[in-house]
């Protein structure tokens, strides 16, 4: 048994089998995966990895355990290693990992099955299916690491709000641990846990746009997707290879590639981001929210606009982030006369944070400063922007 520090949790305890796991290369290169991608751009303090993340979220699964009197090694280390499939650049990273390979960081079954993890697994008599499916939700203590409110999301909403000094985290995490139960085969919160589970709801989405989606977070993450989707594209990056590499490799890698990789890792490195020549709600668009629509579609678009404007497409960037979405609507509540219900029939806050999380959302079209005026005029005609402009590109790619 060993024991180290953590600045959110503590003293957090590890056994021998979460020493042998975290000696592995697979979570050694987690010390080397940034929590937030680019965020450290606009919080300098925002620089904590996901190593330590996967440490909280394992002193919480211990917790919770302890409480509920319960042995399951396959569970602490699920809770370990749940992060190990993330690509450098964490989030930023995951939408190229979609597009090419048509999954996300949660695939991790070979690299569970296979390798150092897997020799762990096997000496210590644990199956590594076992381990997979709590990862994957698995009811009920699956659902309790990857659900609508669960242990993953209450380590990284504190430590994201900790480091990058958001007074947004104030989160009860031991409070919401005590109030969960295991009911016909389902994690509940029982109804006096009511408002610390609001909170956590509450804190990720002020989180969201002071944070997660904050506009130079943004420019950034969508520079560098640019420029590594154009080296995948060129066959000079695998993509099934992502999960294996750390944020040095990675960029190393796009830097020697020379041109416009090199070009972006260097402007990104000196802070030398494009600027905003639209940054627009759902209420500037004639059909709202269809405009998501053209998630997917981002390139011919782009291509348009610096058509219009008279600029080469790879200075121009159209951002348009996925749907909004307020996790843990769907928890299920307790009630006192143990009738369960959803967290949103008992929550007016909830179901106010579901419509008032679409005021947040944000699309961008981003260039250099030299181009902002062309590309912020072109943009408004391509995409109609204003109720006087036809809506040119929503009838083309959207009917």
């Amino acid at each position: 048994m060993k024991t180290i520090r953590d600045p959110l949790h503590g003293s957090i305890e590890l056994d021998n089998l979460a020493l042998e796991l975290l000696d592995t290369p697979q979570m050694q290169r987690l010390r080397r995966i940034r929590q937030l991608g680019f965020s450290n751009l606009v919080y300098p303090g925002a620089n904590h990895t996901r190593f330590e993340h996967s440490l909280g979220v394992y002193h919480l699964a211990k917790r919770l355990l302890d409480l509920m009197e319960i042995e399951d090694p396959a569970f602490l280390v699920s809770s370990l290693i749940h992060d190990i499939g993330h690509a450098p650049f964490s989030h930023v990273t995951e939408e190229v990992i979609h597009r090419y390979l048509g999954y996300g960081h949660e695939k991790i079954d070979d690299i569970v099955k296979r390798g150092e993890i897997g020799e762990v697994l096997s000496r210590n008599s644990l199956s590594p299916g076992e381990v997979l499916g709590y990862i994957h939700g698995k009811p009920p203590l699956g659902r309790i690491l990857a659900n609508e409110i669960d242990i993953d999301k209450m380590d990284y909403i504190l430590r994201d709000s900790y480091y990058t000094g958001a007074a947004f985290g104030l989160v009860d995490c031991e409070r919401l641990i005590r109030v969960i139960r295991i009911l016909n085969g389902e994690p509940v919160i029982e109804l006096r846990g009511l408002q610390v589970a609001e909170s956590l709801l509450v804190t990720r989405f002020l989180m969201y746009s002071a944070v997660y989606h904050h506009h130079v977070s943004r420019i950034a993450g969508s520079m560098f997707l640019k420029a590594l989707s154009d080296l995948i594209e060129r066959g000079e990056i695998d993509p099934a290879r992502l999960s294996s590499m750390d944020e040095c490799e990675l960029t190393l890698m796009m830097r020697d590639a020379g041109g416009y990789a090199r070009w972006i890792i260097e402007s990104l490195n000196n802070r030398r981001l494009f600027k905003r020549a639209i940054y627009t709600g759902i209420s500037s668009f004639e059909r709202g929210k269809r405009i998501l629509d053209l998630r997917g579609k981002e390139r011919r678009i782009e291509e348009e606009i610096a058509s219009r404007a008279g600029v080469d497409p790879a200075y121009v960037i159209l951002d348009i982030p996925k749907i909004p979405e307020i996790p843990g609507q769907g928890a299920k509540i307790l009630m006192e006369n143990n009738e369960v219900k959803y967290l949103y029939e008992v929550s007016n806050i909830v179901r106010i944070l579901s419509d008032a999380v679409w005021d947040k959302w944000r699309l961008g079209v981003y260039t250099r400063k030299e181009d902002l005026e062309r590309v912020a005029k072109a943009s408004r005609e391509v995409l109609g922007i204003g109720k006087e402009i036809k809506q040119v590109v929503l009838d083309l790619y959207i009917d």
